[in-house]
C-alpha cells in the first residue's frame, strides 16, 4: 500500500454497518425495547441493559421482580426523556379508596427505580363548597366519607388551601401514586386510588437511550462497538450506518489529530477559566443581603437530583425544587456549552436586588465551579404562552376572557416601566415575548429570563450592543440594523407592542414557516382595520369586548412604530391601558415605507423581517 493511500485512509471517513444486539422483545401486546430486558434475553444484553428484572409469564403478562422479592404486573412502558415503568399493585375492588388514605408504596430499596407520587389532603367543611371549572384540585364531597352536616373534599398539593371557607379543617394527609407529578388530583385520583397503579422511574438518567427516544429512533447495543448507539425504527433489519474516520498510516496524520485534540482541551480550558474568572470577579464585588448563595450540592438536593424538568430555555432547563422549610421554587441550570457566564452575570446582576410584584423574584444563585444556577420563586401555571397559543382549546379560550387579558397587559407594561424607570440603574430586557412572561397562583404576570439584559444609568437614552439579541418576531427593527436607529428602552416597547397583538389575536405576528407572508402579516391586517373604522372580527371581540379590542390594538400599534422616537415611553402606556378609550388616537403607519434610505427593496415591515429570518437560519438571535 503506497504513502497516499495510507495518507487517504487517514484523513477521509469510512463507512460501517452495525447491527442491533440486543432487539426488542414481545411479551403479550408489550414491546419492551432496550435497555430494558426480559430474564430470557441473553445474559449479554441483560449486563448491557438496565437491571429491570423483567419476565413474562405463562399467561403473556409482563412482570417485574423488584430486590425485594415483590413482583406487580407492568401495565405500561414509558419511552420518552424519562424511562419509567407503571405497574398494577392490586385488582380495583375498593369500595371508597380515600378511606385507604397513604397508598401501600413498592419497596424499591436496592433497585434502580424510584416510585413518583403526589400529596393531598382531606379537610371536612360543615357547608358544601362552590367549586369553579378552574378548581383541578380539588376532589368532592367525597360521599362514602361525608355524613350529614359534614362534607368531605380532597385537595391536590398544588392548589391553594385559601378558597375553602373557614368553616373546612385539615382532617387526613395522604400521598396517590402518579405517573405525572403535576397532574391535578382529579385527573389522577380515580385511576391510582382505584386501579392501584403506581409509576416507577429511574433513579439516574440513561442520557444515551433517553436521547434516542427523543429523537424518534430505538435504542439498542453493538457489542463490536462495545457501546450502546441509535437504531433508526425505520430499518427493518436493525442496521444503522455510522460514519468514522480511521487515522492510519502516516505519523502526520496521528500528529495532526493529537495536535488537535490537545488544543481543543486547552481552548476548552481556557475558555471555561475565563468564565469562572468573569463570574467570582462580579460575585466579590457583588453585595446582597436578599441572595442566598448555594453549593452545587445544595441544588442537587432541592431539586432532588434534577427530577422534575419544567422546561427549557435559551441557557439552560429548568427544574422544579423545593427549600428546605418547604417552599416551593425553580431552578434554571445554565449549560456551560450555551452559557460564557454573561447570562449568569446579567441576572443576578439585573434582578438580584429588585422586588416588583410584576418581576419574578430571584431568591439565590450557585457558582460552584463549572456549574452555575438560579433559584426563582417557583410560578404555578407556567407562561402566558401556554394560554394564548391554544389552537381550539375552548377550555382556555373561556378562561382567559378580554378583561383578564387586559389586567395581564397593565401588569406586564407596570413590570417594564418599573424595569426602565424604577430601579437606580435603568434595566433593558431585550426578550420580552409570552414565554418570558410567567404565571402565579392568581394567574398575575411577572416578567423572567433577564439573561439578555443590559443595564445603563437612567438618563441614558442610547443603550450599546455588540450583536443582535431577542427572539425573532419580537426584535425592534433598530436592533437587528442601526439603519432603523439608535438602541434604547424603547426597543422593549417594541416588543410589548407585538406581544400585545399575539394576546388578543392568539397566533403568532410571524410564522417564517408560510411562505408568502405578506398575505398573513397580522399588525398590518390589525392597522387596516382600524383605519377604516372596521371590526375586527376577532373571536374575543364577539364575545361583547370589541372596546377592550380596538384599546389594546391601538396601543399595541402605537409601540410597534417603525421610528423609536415615535414610540410612547412604557409610563405613557401604562396610563393609556387606563384612560379613557375615547381619548386614544389613532397612530399613524407603523409600517416603513418603500423609499426609506437603506430599504429601497423591502416594501414592508414583515418583508424585512423574513429577510432577517433568512440571513440568520435561527428563530433566536442571542449575543455571541
Amino acid at each position: 500500500m503506497s504513502w497516499c493511500h495510507l495518507l487517504l485512509l487517514g484523513i477521509f471517513p469510512i463507512a460501517y454497518a452495525f447491527s442491533n444486539d440486543c432487539p426488542s422483545a414481545i411479551c403479550g401486546d408489550m414491546e419492551i425495547k432496550f435497555p430494558f430486558t426480559l430474564q430470557s434475553s441473553s445474559n449479554s444484553c441483560r449486563t448491557a441493559g438496565l437491571s429491570a428484572n423483567l419476565s413474562c409469564s405463562s399467561t403473556n403478562e409482563t412482570i417485574i421482580t423488584l430486590p425485594s422479592s415483590e413482583s406487580y404486573r407492568v401495565t405500561s412502558i414509558g419511552y420518552s426523556y424519562e424511562l419509567f415503568i407503571e405497574v398494577l399493585l392490586s385488582t380495583p375492588s375498593i369500595s371508597c379508596p380515600w378511606r385507604n388514605g397513604t397508598q401501600k408504596q413498592p419497596n424499591v430499596n436496592g433497585s434502580i427505580f424510584d416510585v413518583a407520587v403526589s400529596r393531598f389532603v382531606l379537610v371536612n367543611c360543615t357547608t358544601k363548597i362552590s367549586l369553579q371549572a378552574d378548581n383541578e384540585g380539588v376532589v368532592g364531597p367525597i360521599s362514602c366519607l361525608s355524613e350529614l352536616g359534614s362534607f368531605v373534599y380532597a385537595i391536590g398539593e398544588y392548589e391553594r388551601i385559601d378558597i375553602l371557607p373557614p368553616s373546612c379543617t385539615v382532617i387526613y394527609t395522604g400521598e396517590v401514586h402518579s405517573n405525572d407529578p403535576f397532574q391535578s388530583i382529579q385527573a389522577i385520583a380515580p385511576k391510582t386510588l382505584q386501579g392501584q397503579a403506581a409509576s416507577l422511574y429511574l433513579n439516574s438518567r440513561d442520557q444515551t437511550c433517553t436521547d434516542c427516544f427523543y429523537e424518534g429512533n430505538n435504542c439498542g447495543y453493538n457489542f463490536k462497538m462495545d457501546k450502546k448507539m441509535c437504531f433508526s425504527q425505520d430499518s427493518p433489519n436493525g442496521l444503522h450506518l455510522i460514519v468514522e474516520g480511521i487515522a492510519i498510516g502516516t505519523s502526520l496524520v496521528v500528529f495532526l489529530i493529537a495536535a488537535l485534540v490537545v488544543l481543543y482541551f486547552f481552548k476548552k480550558y481556557s475558555n471555561e477559566k475565563q468564565k469562572r474568572i468573569k463570574v467570582e470577579t462580579f460575585l466579590a464585588t457583588y453585595k446582597s443581603t436578599t441572595l442566598t448563595r448555594y453549593n452545587f450540592s445544595n441544588i442537587k438536593k432541592i431539586t432532588k437530583k434534577f427530577k422534575h424538568r419544567l422546561g427549557q430555555g435559551g441557557f439552560g432547563s429548568v427544574y422544579k425544587g423545593e427549600l428546605t422549610n418547604g417552599i416551593p421554587v425553580a431552578v434554571k441550570l445554565l449549560e456551560a456549552s450555551k452559557s460564557n457566564g454573561d447570562d449568569f452575570v446579567n441576572e443576578v446582576a439585573t434582578i438580584g436586588k429588585i422586588h416588583h410584584v410584576n418581576v419574578v423574584r430571584l431568591l439565590g444563585f450557585c457558582s460552584d465551579g463549572t456549574n452555575r444556577a438560579l433559584v426563582y420563586e417557583f410560578m404555578p401555571n407556567n407562561s402566558l404562552e401556554k394560554f394564548i397559543f391554544f389552537g381550539e382549546s375552548k377550555k382556555r379560550h373561556e378562561f382567559f376572557n378580554m378583561e383578564k387579558l387586559q389586567e395581564i397587559a397593565v401588569g406586564i407594561a407596570h413590570g417594564i416601566d418599573y424595569l426602565h424607570q424604577g430601579c437606580n440603574q435603568r434595566i433593558v430586557h431585550f426578550d420580552i415575548k409570552p414565554h418570558n412572561i410567567l404565571l402565579d397562583y392568581d394567574f398575575n404576570p411577572k416578567i423572567s429570563d433577564f439573561g439578555l439584559a443590559k443595564l445603563c444609568s437612567r438618563d441614558q437614552s442610547i443603550v450599546t450592543i455588540s450583536a443582535a439579541r431577542g427572539t425573532m418576531g419580537y426584535i425592534a427593527p433598530e436592533v437587528y440594523s442601526r439603519n432603523f436607529g439608535p438602541v434604547s428602552h424603547k426597543s422593549d416597547v417594541y416588543s410589548y407592542g407585538m406581544l400585545l397583538l399575539e394576546m388578543i389575536g392568539r397566533r403568532k405576528n410571524i410564522d417564517p414557516t408560510i411562505e408568502n407572508l405578506s398575505e398573513i402579516y397580522f399588525p398590518e391586517w390589525i392597522y387596516n382595520k382600524l383605519v377604516h373604522n372596521n371590526s375586527l372580527g376577532l373571536a374575543m371581540e364577539m364575545e361583547g369586548n370589541e372596546e377592550i379590542m380596538k384599546r389594546l390594538a391601538i396601543i399595541a400599534l402605537w409601540c410597534i412604530q417603525w421610528n423609536p422616537t415615535e414610540r410612547p415611553s412604557m409610563n405613557r402606556v401604562v396610563q393609556m391601558l387606563t384612560t379613557n378609550f375615547q381619548s386614544l388616537e389613532m397612530p399613524p403607519t407603523p409600517f416603513v415605507p418603500s423609499d426609506q434610505p437603506g430599504n429601497a427593496n423591502v416594501s414592508t415591515n414583515h418583508e424585512r423581517i423574513l429577510e432577517v429570518c433568512i440571513s440568520t437560519n435561527h428563530k433566536e438571535i442571542l449575543e455571541d
